[in-house]
């Protein structure tokens, strides 16, 4: 089992308020062909990085989360809802030059209808960035941190001075770095333990092609070969990549002779697949802090990502039933 108790997790990056209008679909508009949803619930909830920070509390370990976001109403909210979810607040910096992300959902009939964003993505001014590095580099100064996610939504908080300077302070301190990247910021990560991009951000970043329509063996010489050059080019130790109904894939380049695995996806009803890649993040990271071997890791990876495609919006993991499902799979095999 996975005890994290002992574990901090530093997470930098976009945050954002997922926000849902849940209801019920019984005709289509006169106006236009399109359904009308009866509203008949309203829910915030937190996302982006914000969701990387809730899974990692929700694996035992304790999140520490760095971002800038706007000084406006739904700035207010978002630290609400961190109080309401018992995180720790202090390195969150608010601007008077930035807005609050809100991606706001409507859900019929429990189906994902539209998706309505209402964010800022430029990049940092000069001044906001220097006081997140500034408050970052206090943080592993005086507090003791196993690793480092970065998880970029593109939403402007992940710039090369971020990247760099965050970056340089790990290995100085010998923290454990993890990205989940997006392709504006692809290229920048260099020399960090884990890179976790999903398939079509790993075409997108390398801008190769990889078939994922050919048999297992072809798909994982395709993805050996990327992430050799992720390796070669970047630095990168440990490529994990997400490959929706193809499962997962991981290769491990801390030996002396580069170790592969890939893992079938399993069956499951998917409901939505918003908010996986966050939650495959936080527990690729936390394996790789316990010492768990690269088909342990990938595992508790692909099991965690599909358990929460099970629910509605963007939810954390539930550990007891994440532990449950492989305690379930040792017994059979």
């Amino acid at each position: 089992m996975i005890d994290c108790k002992d574990k901090t997790i530093l997470i930098v990056g976009d945050v954002m308020i997922d926000a849902y209008l849940c209801g019920a679909v019984s005709r289509l508009s006169p106006e236009a062909p399109v359904p009308i949803v009866s509203i008949e619930r309203r829910e915030q909830r937190l996302g982006g990085a914000a969701n990387v920070a809730l899974n990692v509390s929700a694996m035992g370990a304790k999140p520490l989360l760095y971002s800038v976001m706007g000084n406006d109403d739904n700035a207010r909210l978002f630290m609400q809802l961190m109080y309401d979810n018992n995180l720790d607040r202090r390195g969150i910096l608010t601007s008077e030059s930035r807005r609050t992300t809100v991606k706001s959902r409507v859900i019929g009939n429990n189906m994902h209808i539209v998706r309505i964003d209402d964010e800022d993505t430029t990049p940092l001014s000069a001044v906001d960035e220097r006081q997140l590095v500034e408050r970052i580099a206090a943080a592993i100064k005086h507090t003791h941190i196993d690793a480092i996610i970065f998880q970029d939504y593109d939403k402007g908080n992940i710039t090369s001075t971020v990247i760099d300077e965050t970056i340089a302070l790990a290995k100085r301190h010998g923290i454990i770095t993890a990205v989940d990247p997006k392709h504006r910021q692809f290229k920048l990560f260099h020399d960090v333990t884990l890179f976790k991009p999903n398939l079509k951000e790993l075409r997108e970043g390398l801008n190769i092609e990889i078939d994922d329509s050919c048999d297992d063996q072809s798909l994982r010489n395709a993805l050996d070969r990327a992430s050799l050059t992720l390796h070669e080019s970047q630095g990168v130790e440990v490529v994990l990549v997400t490959l929706s109904s193809r499962g997962i894939y991981a290769c491990d380049f801390r030996q002396d002779a580069p170790q592969s695995v890939l893992l079938p996806a399993e069956h499951r009803a998917v409901a939505d697949v918003s908010g996986a890649g966050d939650t495959v993040i936080s527990v690729a990271t936390l394996c790789l802090t316990l010492g768990m071997s690269l088909a342990d890791m990938v595992a508790y990876s692909n099991k965690a990502g599909g358990i929460v495609c099970e629910q509605v919006g963007v939810v954390p993991i539930d550990k007891a039933r994440l532990e449950s499902c492989i305690t379930a799979n040792t017994k059979e095999s």
